[in-house]
């Protein structure tokens, strides 16, 4: 380590950026708070360089490596939305393959940095967050630390439906994530793996599992999603305030919360946060069932305005069959808001009685069926709801914060320098 004891991070986000979706959200949280405490190095896509740019980066006295893979990219992206127009899992599986490009140049480069006299203490690959994404960076002769990952779930099999436009018989290519990764080393030459779920635990193979510490991909900005007053008693003439946000994709669940609404006897008003495939189709099904009147689909929306409609709700309902981790929980629990979520993969390590409900995951009438008694506790017992917002907003503020992770992460990667001293 140099002598004024700040940490030198080759810090790999391949997706990073504000209002670029999710992961690369987290890409720019890592970013953006290690800066602060350490010499971060940045090697991130080409692609990325607009957001960065537009969010005052480089930051600090940090520096960005841009590695252009968009030749290959491009073509293969296309390719992917033109098999699979309405699946965005399968797309995504397809369109990855990109990031083992990335990551053959980002070694070539740094290779050349490292032989011009470029040095660092730590490389640490943040995203994709996915175990799929076996790299090379230890190539580089320094301690690698791999995620957090959250992967390795299965697939629900009480959601034939739902799950059968989202291209199931896919997600078996999923298991070719652990052939690269035996043929690139990366789990194996690891100083330190991060998961965010048992799943993703019970994905690394036995003899790596000691190097495996607990820490969730997500995280949330308390600053954007401060706790708010709960909304007023829900009644005849105030409708229960209920949000979804989202992609709007056919594993998010979403037409079983339409039916559940649909079935209510008393008022309500839905409002869908997000964008995707089926939201012409969601829309449609609005219609049809006669809530037009009763559900608001906004589009995506401003990290600040997400937050803002979660501040008004009575409850945040995340129906999703298959989530992996459920950031959106966290964020609502983060304003103080209880949350409905299925008891399959992500939420149900995230939600419990004490912040909310697990709906039981057996199947899609099962689902709607809890989420109308749900929704009926909630506007029954107002103040018994209001308390569990409570008790998620002090969880999170406790467990979840960015500012914690990154505390938490510095401390290892310090532990990590000292065995090697």
């Amino acid at each position: 380590m140099n002598n004024n004891n700040k940490i030198r991070l080759l810090l790999s986000a391949y997706q990073c950026g504000v209002g670029m979706g999710s992961v690369s959200q987290i890409g720019w949280e890592w970013y953006s708070r290690l800066s602060e405490s350490c010499h971060v190095t940045l090697l991130t896509h080409s692609r990325n360089r607009p957001a960065l740019a537009a969010a005052g980066a480089p930051l600090a006295d940090s520096e960005i490596i841009y590695i252009d893979s968009e030749w290959f990219a491009g073509p293969l992206y296309r390719f992917a939305g033109w098999c699979f127009p309405r699946s965005e899992h399968p797309k995504f599986l397809i369109a990855s393959l990109d990031f083992f490009v990335y990551d053959w140049l980002s070694v070539r480069q740094m290779r050349q940095r490292l032989k011009a006299g470029q040095a660092f203490d730590i490389v640490h690959a943040v995203t994709p967050v996915s175990p799929l994404a076996a790299t090379r960076l230890y190539k580089l002769g320094l301690p690698l630390v791999l995620g957090p990952w959250n992967g390795g779930l299965a697939s629900p099999n009480t959601f034939p439906e739902i799950m059968q436009a989202e291209s199931k018989w896919l997600y078996s290519l999923r298991n070719l994530g652990r052939v690269f990764d035996r043929l690139v080393g990366s789990t194996r030459h690891a100083a330190l793996i991060f998961t965010a779920t048992q799943a993703t635990f019970a994905a690394i193979p036995v003899q790596y599992q000691s190097k495996c510490r607990y820490l969730l991909e997500n995280g949330v900005n308390l600053d954007l999603f401060p706790p708010a007053p709960y909304p007023p008693t829900a009644s005849a003439s105030n409708p229960l305030q209920v949000v979804f946000t989202g992609r709007l994709l056919p594993f998010k669940g979403v037409p079983m919360l339409l039916e559940a609404v649909k079935a209510l006897v008393f008022p309500v008003q839905l409002t869908i946060v997000g964008e995707g495939s089926e939201r012409g189709r969601l829309e449609q099904m609005t219609a049809e069932l006669g809530l037009s009147d009763t559900v608001r689909f906004t589009g995506n929306l401003p990290l600040a305005e997400v937050a803002q409609i979660m501040q008004q709700a009575h409850v945040f309902c995340l129906p999703s069959v298959r989530e992996s981790g459920g950031a959106v929980l966290l964020e609502a629990m983060a304003v103080a808001r209880p949350v409905i979520a299925v008891d399959f993969g992500g939420p149900s390590e995230i939600v419990d009685a004490a912040v909310g409900v697990k709906l039981p995951a057996t199947g899609k009438a099962a689902v709607v069926e809890g989420l109308i008694a749900t929704l009926t506790d909630v506007y029954e017992r107002p103040q018994h709801w209001q308390a569990l917002g409570a008790e998620g907003r002090r969880r999170v503020e406790d467990n979840f914060s960015w500012a914690a992770k990154i505390a938490a992460a510095i401390g290892f990667y310090r532990q990590l320098l000292e065995v090697r001293q």
